[in-house]
């Protein structure tokens, strides 16, 4: 986006925020003011709506009763039930970001609804310089299928920082989770005789590259268990593999439903008209969300219809590619001014929540994906919603049912066009896409699966081989 342009709004988020130990710890990281969070934009005068300049007092995490009116009586007796024989057993998750993304999103959730069952569980984050970040992210470029080089110095790069959070750490819960590639190597602090370890992985494994995997398999296949997204993800592993979807909760900021004062607002605040339609993709400013396809898809598009673009997301953590990909997006942007680029602090819940809620369409067009929880937002909210046919999108997305899925920049700006000239259609794949969210990923079936797999482990446990 050039800039004379007053419509873009940026705040880019510093690298140097430091993860929680422990969910209750997020809450109290949330609420300090963000360094790296200016007024105004350094390209534009515009400022930043004053509610952006820090994050808001969380609110508190749900109580399992709170969702009584969405899944009903029944599925609650159900997790209760599940979590009695499980009562006074421990569970650590590990992972590698505290805010940003859907990870963290989720544990965000499911440790509170875990511990309120009487299972009481553990969050920590692990810590590591630049160095480790940037061999993470090319190690998660590369398990989607990217070239890339591996090095011995970026294997003891990994290994280095994964030992000095094994040293760091204690490992004294009845169940470890351990999430994704980057902490992978804790694995060698297991003793044989006790807990379970399980390596959850979020990302594709489709078609990995054979370097990375190679040397990450070893450490995957001590684990007692794998859990993917999607079928398709399931690797050649002597150990079971269970398929997990991911979920979203339907209570959270960014879920839960919010008065058309409020929708109004957001818009106003970033120049958003609500009079025209809206087509947002929400994402990480990453490659293999392709942002700059969506700009091109929406370019050709605007041809035949009218339209505004909105790229709503920001960065986590754990990723230092961010900063780059947001200047690719503005460039390919040009001087158009219905295109308006949002780099959010990761606090901006609501606003997500509300652009979410005031988009016409909503686009995923990642070129790979775990699983897309953005897409489940969008048809939790009943948008008519365009995806990839990617990773776990169609676990979700099914063709011109529960959204229409798509395989290039001509495909997604065709769908753009069709559903912006078909409002019946659009609101019944709408409709159809909250119906398949309702049924399947939302955070009370996620908490089933979790202690559905717990009692399988622990019943292993009781019959593995007791040491001399």
């Amino acid at each position: 986006m050039s800039s004379d342009d007053p419509r873009a709004i940026t705040a880019s988020p510093s690298a140097e925020t430091q993860a929680p130990t422990e969910a209750g710890d997020l809450e109290r990281e949330r609420r300090l003011p963000h360094p790296g969070r200016r007024a105004t934009d350094r390209r534009h005068d515009r400022p930043l709506p004053p509610s952006l300049l820090s994050p808001p007092m969380p609110p508190p995490p749900p109580r399992l009763d709170d969702y009584r009116a969405i899944v009903g009586q029944s599925q609650l007796d159900t997790l209760r039930f599940l979590a009695g024989e499980l009562r006074g057993k421990t569970i650590k998750m590990v992972n590698s970001t505290a805010v940003g993304g859907g990870v963290a999103e989720m544990l965000n959730r499911l440790v509170p609804l875990l511990s309120e069952l009487d299972v009481p569980t553990r969050w920590e984050v692990i810590t590591g310089g630049n160095d480790f970040f940037e061999i993470t992210k090319a190690f998660h470029n590369a398990l989607h299928g990217m070239s890339y080089e591996l090095t011995q110095a970026a294997k003891d790069i990994f290994l280095m920082y994964n030992e000095q959070n094994r040293r760091r750490m204690k490992f004294e819960q009845d169940l470890v989770v351990i999430h994704d590639p980057q902490p992978v190597a804790l694995i060698q602090s297991r003793c044989q005789a006790g807990a379970s370890w399980v390596w959850r992985c979020h990302i594709d494994l489709s078609n990995p590259n054979p370097a990375v995997w190679e040397f990450l398999r070893p450490f995957v296949e001590q684990y007692d268990a794998a859990i993917v997204s999607s079928q398709s993800f399931a690797r050649q592993l002597p150990i079971p593999q269970y398929l997990f979807y991911p979920c979203i909760d339907p209570l959270s900021e960014k879920n839960k439903e919010l008065p058309d004062s409020l929708v109004q607002q957001v818009c106003d605040d970033f120049g958003i008209d609500r009079s025209r339609p809206i087509v947002t993709q929400v994402s990480r400013f990453d490659r293999l969300k392709d942002p700059v396809g969506v700009v091109q898809a929406y370019k050709l598009a605007k041809k035949y219809v009218d339209c505004q673009l909105v790229l709503a997301g920001g960065g986590a953590t754990d990723d230092p590619e961010g900063a780059v990909v947001l200047q690719e997006v503005k460039d390919a942007a040009g001087n158009d001014p219905d295109i308006i680029i949002l780099d959010l602090p990761p606090w901006c819940a609501v606003q997500i929540n509300a652009i979410q809620r005031a988009s016409t369409v909503i686009v995923q067009k990642s070129l790979k994906e775990g699983f897309g929880l953005t897409v489940t937002e969008a048809l939790w909210k009943g948008k008519p919603t365009i995806a990839s046919a990617v990773g776990g999108i169609p676990n979700q997305i099914m063709h011109k049912l529960t959204g229409v899925l798509v395989h290039s920049v001509e495909g997604c700006a065709f769908q753009i066009r069709y559903l912006l000239t078909h409002p019946d259609f659009a609101r019944s794949i709408g409709m159809a896409g909250h119906e398949h969210v309702k049924e399947n990923f939302l955070m009370t079936t996620n908490v089933k699966r979790w202690l559905l797999l717990f009692r399988i482990l622990e019943q292993a446990k009781a019959q593995r081989p007791r040491a001399a």
